[in-house]
């Protein structure tokens, strides 16, 4: 249903009653760009040429319908919100502005438009959400406060920008775990592998972790400071001899019936993984969506990397291929969080580097012969659950062609700002090397009507 705004007194009720109790995070990351107007934002009244062959279903929540391939999602949209009016404009409309954007809330500089796809992470870009939200919260006894799996998008020397804690420090960083489509069971953190006749007992000493990192080091000498180095260590050290750490990771020890549920796929598995993290207080637990990859049969079809980037057949892509999957490892998610009574102390977020463009036809793959959707960064839809969220509404609407925002616009910022006031992070003040205070997001507020 569509909520307007309540009063001043109701919202600040509202607010002090529901907001900053989430105790983590999951942002689920649509990697490529998913499709607004196919999933969320539908437009039955629309043209046949903005609106598509799909059509809409209702939902276990009075007035919100979503994409009929979403039926079991259809069932839990009761813990939805839905924030039709982000306006994600940027000066490239491509994905290395667009994942910036989205995870660090801060508008894309000139060298996003300069450098093209080589802008390449810099060292005091600002720093991804979930950083700042694992450098404000205590530090985890056993493992790091933000993990990222089951990929780091992009290979170099591709890699997207806004994924790391940049000027925050290096020791920021969220903690990569990575999985295949492979072998969507096993998860491995590269960097802490142990190899050939080295085992836990052998890393018992501070010298022979030096030693057994030593071939990584490389990776730590443009850290100047001693500090950060030591740790990475430390930080090392604690995960290697860490039985939690081990256990966290192990989805092969849920029930059959529990994976069988979220999907036996990669991207299943990472959710069931960001759950199993939850249980274990992570702070935030970052998955990107792993697509099927350059030169795929999904990659052929869609004219892409095979992930939700459909330039081509886009209708067919998410009927056959990304909206099943994605709609049976989200139910499940959230259905699973809901009956383990960890729902409503975690945040879980969906958003991606843009919407796709609302009239059907990318030049790039025939025109309106090839049935796919382009760039769209105008307008786009980020989906809250749990954490405080007041479940089963819409916030803000788009156009009648879901071109652009139309009631209650709000930026990548706002969104930003929300998950922090989420997560009971108001105070967002930092210092540079020289010890000058600045603000970490200085643009937006927080959504508080949605708690």
């Amino acid at each position: 249903m569509q909520f307007g705004s309540p009063s001043l007194a109701t919202a600040t009720k509202s607010t002090e009653s529901r907001a900053g109790k989430a105790k983590s995070t999951i942002l689920f990351f649509l990697c490529g760009g998913a499709s607004h107007l196919d999933t969320w934002d539908m437009k039955p009244n629309a043209p046949l040429e903005y609106r598509g062959p799909f059509n809409p279903i209702p939902t276990s929540a009075p007035g919100i319908q979503l994409s009929e391939h979403l039926p079991l999602l259809a069932k839990q949209a009761h813990h939805l919100a839905l924030v039709n009016s982000v306006n994600g404009r940027v000066n490239t409309n491509d994905h290395h502005a667009g994942y910036y954007h989205n995870l660090t809330g801060h508008e894309p500089d000139v060298t996003f438009r300069t450098l093209g796809n080589d802008r390449t992470p810099f060292p005091d870009d600002w720093p991804f959400m979930g950083s700042v939200i694992a450098q404000r919260r205590p530090r985890h006894p056993n493992l790091p406060n933000a993990i990222t799996l089951p990929h780091k998008p992009s290979r170099a020397p591709y890699t997207r920008p806004g994924q790391f804690a940049a000027r925050l420090g290096v020791e920021h960083d969220p903690f990569y775990v990575h999985a295949s489509h492979d072998k969507p069971l096993e998860f491995h953190a590269p960097a802490l592998e142990l190899q050939g006749d080295v085992s836990v007992d052998r890393l018992t000493s501070r010298h022979q972790l030096l030693r057994t990192v030593d071939e990584g080091r490389r990776e730590f000498d443009r850290y100047a400071n001693v500090n950060t180095w030591t740790s990475q260590q430390e930080r090392a050290m604690s995960l290697l001899m860490s039985s939690q750490t081990t256990q966290a990771f192990n989805v092969a020890e849920e029930p059959q019936h529990v994976r069988e549920r979220y999907g036996e796929t990669v991207n299943g598995m990472s959710l069931l993984l960001a759950r199993r993290l939850v249980e274990a207080e992570v702070p935030f637990i970052t998955v990107f969506w792993l697509g099927a990859g350059i030169g795929s049969p999904l990659a052929k079809k869609c004219k892409s990397a095979g992930s939700w980037d459909t330039h081509g057949s886009n209708f067919d892509c998410l009927k056959d291929d990304l909206l099943p999957e994605f709609d049976r490892c989200y139910s499940a998610l959230l259905e699973d969080l809901q009956q383990r009574g960890l729902l409503d102390e975690t945040l879980v977020m969906i958003t991606s580097e843009m919407g796709r463009t609302p009239k059907i036809g990318d030049p790039r793959s025939g025109g309106t012969s090839g049935q796919g959707r382009d760039h769209w960064t105008h307008c786009l839809t980020d989906v809250l659950a749990g954490g405080g969220i007041r479940g089963g509404q819409t916030y803000g609407t788009s156009d009648r062609l879901g071109e652009y925002p139309a009631d209650l616009p709000v930026t990548p910022a706002d969104v930003t700002k929300t998950v922090y006031h989420a997560m009971g992070i108001n105070d967002l003040t930092a210092q540079d090397s020289d010890g000058r205070v600045y603000n970490l997001l200085d643009k937006g507020r927080p959504i508080v009507d949605l708690f």
